[in-house]
């Protein structure tokens, strides 16, 4: 009988579950529910509770805190992909008179731009947010702790400024905003600023004895882009399949994959721990895999998506208590168990539809001083250059109009990478930001700065 290949495997299923249930009863949380989402689409939905009867399935929904960060990330780069803003434009050129103004759009978004943790006292989460009705409620006297752009500092008033943001450039409530761009497009029906039944309760679980104590449920006010959003677990499969690929409709694959690479200074015991931030999402080393997303909680709720974009694997995790299970984990564990129980099967190769003779000789071997390089033609009409062994700078790079190519990634990010030709045609070497590559080591028939030694290569005794 030949499986499915959209279905889990029976043990891959079995540990998933295993997994949920030793979070929900080590974690002493009243109910746990959780999914995992693989090529695009749900494969896995598992729950538990401590109540008898029916659990909470992929419609019930829980309040998700600050991954609702993650949504406000996505309206302001819309915001950006449209020209109504630059990522590099110091908030008081489009919200001025905050006191926080010389922060930039991007230093808010990975939380680098020295504003205080939280909102003066008294605690806003507990608290309704008609306590603080304008952003100088929210912010206080004194809202920057630290120089702008030096430090990553977790702020959640920072998402309140990129939320009234939203407000001033589209004339509308944040909310509003949300639903017509985001979850509508998306699907997400069943994500709201408010609860919609069926919605779990929130409880705060003793520490020290097996009782419970409701928690209040508040609306944010101001504070609402920075947490108040209630999703399940449904919308949120939805959502990590969003995050990892785009969709046009909303932000497209290559700002998606801007959101998700580090955007903020790390601090030294974030390195440590293989931990940085990018706009609006978390990201982490763990397992030997790269993994995004965000963790979540307000009083009574705990929320973690996570997503394993090389393994196209992402686990959404939600419960109904204050502290307990170590979410990040757990959905950590769920892409990690199904990415190495069911490795990714990777599309065939294929050969290029057609192929520029004159890229092609550049292909192969090149040298950099003493060190030997590989570029290769890819699939997507680029090139890459990569070392032939062990560590050292490489990159993908796109092509140009001109036939010169622009690095994507890693030390060539935005550097310019061409091939230098003799007037006959014949190909001298490469430059790449000044950067001499050769097809032998210092070739001397190439204009190697520095020039080359004429008597050539040579032993010790010579």
């Amino acid at each position: 009988m030949t499986t499915p290949q959209e279905e889990l495997l029976p043990a891959t299923r079995r540990a998933l579950s295993h997994r949920v249930a030793v979070a929900q009863a080590e974690g002493r949380t009243p109910s746990l529910v959780a999914a995992v989402v693989r090529g695009g689409r749900t494969v896995w939905h598992g729950a538990r509770t401590s109540v008898d009867g029916h659990g909470p399935d992929e419609t019930v929904q829980y309040r998700i805190g600050s991954i609702t960060k993650t949504f406000t990330a996505v309206l302001v780069l819309r915001l950006r992909d449209e020209g109504l803003l630059d990522l590099g434009d110091p908030l008081e050129k489009h919200l001025p008179g905050t006191g926080a103004g010389e922060a930039t759009i991007a230093e808010l978004l990975a939380h680098s731009g020295g504003l205080a943790a939280e909102s003066p006292a008294p605690w806003w989460e507990r608290t309704p947010g008609s306590l603080r009705p304008e952003l100088i409620d929210v912010l206080g006297e004194r809202p920057l702790l630290h120089p702008v752009g030096r430090r990553h500092h977790y702020s959640n008033p920072g998402y309140t400024l990129l939320g009234a943001l939203v407000e001033k450039l589209r004339g509308a409530s944040w909310e509003e905003v949300l639903r017509r761009e985001v979850l509508d497009p998306l699907g997400l029906e069943r994500t709201s600023g408010r609860p919609s039944a069926p919605h779990a309760d929130g409880w705060a679980v003793h520490p020290w004895a097996d009782v419970m104590l409701p928690e209040p449920v508040e609306d944010l006010g101001r504070m609402a882009p920075a947490g108040q959003l209630w999703s399940t677990t449904g919308d949120l499969a939805r959502f990590a399949v969003f995050l990892a690929h785009g969709d046009d409709r909303v932000l497209g694959a290559d700002t998606v994959r801007e959101m998700r690479a580090p955007a903020a200074p790390a601090e030294a015991a974030d390195v440590v721990d293989g931990a940085a931030y990018g706009l609006g999402l978390q990201l982490q080393h763990r397992d030997g895999r790269l993994l995004v997303g965000h963790s979540g909680s307000l009083p009574g709720f705990l929320a973690n998506l996570t997503i394993g974009v090389e393994d196209d694997v992402a686990a959404v995790v939600l419960t109904n208590c204050t502290s307990g299970p170590l979410l990040a984990a757990v959905g950590a564990d769920l892409v990690r168990i199904v990415a190495v129980a069911e490795p990714r099967i990777p599309e065939p190769w294929r050969p290029l539809r057609e192929v520029d003779s004159s890229v092609l000789e550049l292909a192969g071997q090149w040298y950099w001083g003493t060190h030997a390089f590989a570029l290769r033609l890819v699939s997507d009409g680029g090139v890459s250059l990569e070392p032939l062994s062990g560590q050292g700078r490489r990159s993908r790079f796109r092509v140009n109009a001109d036939g010169s190519w622009t690095g994507l990634e890693g030390y060539y990010a935005g550097e310019l990478l061409r091939a230098v030709r003799h007037p006959d045609g014949t190909v001298s070497h490469l430059d790449l930001g000044s950067f001499v590559f050769t097809r032998q080591p210092y070739d001397e028939g190439a204009p190697v700065p520095g020039g080359v030694d004429p008597a050539g290569w040579r032993g010790i005794g010579q």
